[in-house]
């Protein structure tokens, strides 16, 4: 069993809407991301995804429905193939929890894609 200390994995890296391996769990992932500005549109076909706030605040938009504005330590749950598009004003530290062979941009190919996700130190 591993411990994770949330403040210090944060503070591990830098780099905006580049999400690093937390941990693992039943074939979910859970993933943690820097969020700075606006990410793309996009959606996830065949996956749920919560975004949990640990810092700063999140506002969620979606084209058919109204946003949700997250707060820290609020979450919410973004149903499979709802496109939405991730907007961090300011900067915020964002905690994920997905299937683990989920793609950042989803149906999207991005230069902000990650394709190999990095595990925290």
């Amino acid at each position: 069993m591993e411990k994770v200390a949330l403040a210090e994995a944060f503070d591990s890296f830098e780099e905006t809407w580049s999400p690093r391996l937390a941990g693992e769990l039943n074939g979910q992932a859970v993933k943690l991301a820097k969020g700075d500005g606006e990410f793309v549109w996009h959606s996830h076909a065949d996956a749920d995804e919560l975004f949990l706030v640990h810092a700063g605040r999140l506002r969620i938009e979606f084209r058919e429905e109204a946003d949700a504005v997250l707060e820290e330590g609020e979450f919410a749950i973004v149903p499979r193939g709802m496109e939405h598009r991730p907007v961090a004003e300011p900067e915020a530290d964002i905690l994920l929890f997905e299937p683990s062979e989920t793609r950042n941009t989803g149906d999207v190919e991005t230069d902000e894609t990650v394709t190999e996700l990095a595990r925290l130190d």
